[in-house]
């Protein structure tokens, strides 16, 4: 008798737990070991579910610093900062005074959006659901998903610019945009601790030429007034279009500290997150407008710059006079832009699946929804790299309203 009672226990108790747990199919039997060997590998699987407590473990809070000073070192903050004299009709003085004053202001945003990283270990789309709701939150996350598509045909065009300005007509603007696009992909597939890494190293390219660019071309700088009297409307614009490319980041910064411990110090977290906005957006902005001003004085640099719709050929142009070693250095920095690239399309995936549910179902290896921004930027950036400045202004008016929506 307890013997027929057993059994009839052990069988109870396996038809309840295949009720709990119903057999799985092979594809996600399949699944399941993808993403074990891929972890094991050190790849990210996590979607955008909140990261746990016992996997928030990275103490390396100084890499804040550099994943920030990587993605603003680069040609499109370049590019930013030459809006000034080549877009809005400043001189150099005017527009390093506006940069100066409001990149010290403006930067102070997204360093006090990075502290809810560490803190909270979600993304920042999802920490949108506590204010706006699980449905609302589709909002700010689908203006963030257009937002986000906009700054990277910004880097993809300037990128493609740069690669075909050094090729001698082998390589035009559309071969390039696609070849940025893809090796961002690259370093978006392996996910947040791969970007991190290379985030501290992508600058060194970057700040070599600059300084190569400041040595070869520096004696042709001229202090010039601007073409025409300034208008305040002129300030202000310019200082929204420098603001806006720098506050955009703050649906970005979050993102970049759900892994870290989450009593990381709130001090520390700021200060790194803001120095490397800092020095980096002050440095490229500034850069930019002084050689942008100067491109009227120079027939070469004039011609590169094509009007002031190729940022590329103007850098390639300063180049120049370095020969070999300055076509070298234009396809170092021209091959950095994913820096900015990758962190921005690793946040576009995360906020597509805020926006829908069967998004969030795919898995964040599996480049989809990654493949979906390179094959949807490609036509965009073509176009746009006719008329840069204004495609340059279209997606910075967007990014700011965004943004505030967003933080409400």
């Amino acid at each position: 008798m307890d013997l027929v009672d057993e059994d009839k226990k052990s069988q109870l108790v396996q038809e309840s737990s295949e009720d709990v747990h119903p057999p799985r199919s092979k594809a996600q039997v399949l699944l399941d070991r993808v993403t074990y060997v891929l972890t094991k590998w050190g790849i990210e699987t996590n979607g955008i579910q909140p990261i746990p407590q016992e996997e928030r473990t990275d103490t390396r809070l100084y890499q804040m610093f550099f994943v920030w000073f990587s993605c603003n070192l680069n040609v499109l903050s370049f590019g930013t900062g030459s809006a000034g004299p080549a877009f809005f009709g400043l001189g150099v003085r005017e527009s390093l005074i506006i940069i100066l004053i409001v990149d010290l202001v403006s930067c102070i945003f997204p360093a006090y959006f990075s502290l809810f990283g560490p803190k909270l270990g979600m993304r920042s789309m999802v920490q949108a659901r506590y204010t706006w709701g699980y449905y609302g939150a589709m909002i700010p996350s689908a203006l963030n998903v257009f937002s986000m598509q906009g700054f990277l045909i910004l880097d993809c065009i300037i990128g493609g610019q740069m690669l075909a300005s050094i090729s001698n007509g082998h390589l035009n603007d559309t071969l390039g945009i696609v070849i940025i696009g893809v090796i961002s992909l690259v370093v978006t597939f392996f996910g947040y601790r791969v970007i991190h890494w290379y985030e501290s190293i992508a600058w060194i390219p970057n700040v070599v030429t600059f300084i190569v660019m400041l040595g070869v071309g520096g004696k042709h700088l001229v202090v010039s007034g601007p073409p025409a009297p300034v208008s305040a409307a002129m300030i202000i614009t310019f200082a929204t279009t420098v603001a806006s490319s720098v506050i955009s980041w703050c649906t970005v910064t979050p993102d970049y500290g759900v892994y870290h411990i989450p009593n990381a110090s709130k001090f520390r977290v700021f200060l790194y997150t803001y120095l490397g906005f800092f020095t980096a957006s002050i440095v490229s902005h500034m850069l930019g407008a002084a050689f942008a001003a100067s491109a009227l004085s120079d027939p070469t640099w004039e011609t590169g710059f094509d009007n002031g719709n190729n940022v590329g050929g103007l850098v390639a142009s300063v180049l120049a006079p370095a020969g070999g070693f300055g076509k070298f250095l234009v396809v170092l920095i021209a091959l950095s832009i994913p820096s900015a690239c990758a962190p921005t399309m690793y946040t576009f995936a995360s906020s597509l699946m805020t926006v829908n549910y069967y998004f969030a179902k795919v898995p964040r290896y599996v480049p989809i929804l990654s493949l979906i921004i390179v094959l949807s930027l490609i036509p965009v950036g073509v176009v746009g790299a006719t008329r840069f400045y204004a495609t340059f202004t279209d997606v910075l008016s967007g990014s700011i309203y965004r943004v505030v929506s967003d933080s409400l």
